[in-house]
């Protein structure tokens, strides 16, 4: 599965990562791989728990 993703690094020094088509998901961490590596993680769970809900999956990035 592909989702687009946005990254950025904040005032802090942390990036943030976040999947548009998946609102309200988003990640962040020290380097921009581990903030990917956490991105993944947080799609994953949403992808899960709206399966067990009977939500709708958004359309997958192409």
């Amino acid at each position: 599965m592909k989702f687009t993703v946005t990254l950025e690094k904040d005032e802090d020094g942390f990036f943030v990562v976040e999947c548009p088509s998946l609102p309200g998901c988003v990640s962040q961490g020290i380097t921009e791989e581990e903030a990917l590596g956490n991105i993944k993680d947080a799609i994953k769970g949403i992808l899960t728990v709206r399966n067990k809900m009977g939500l709708p999956i958004p359309k997958l990035d192409s």
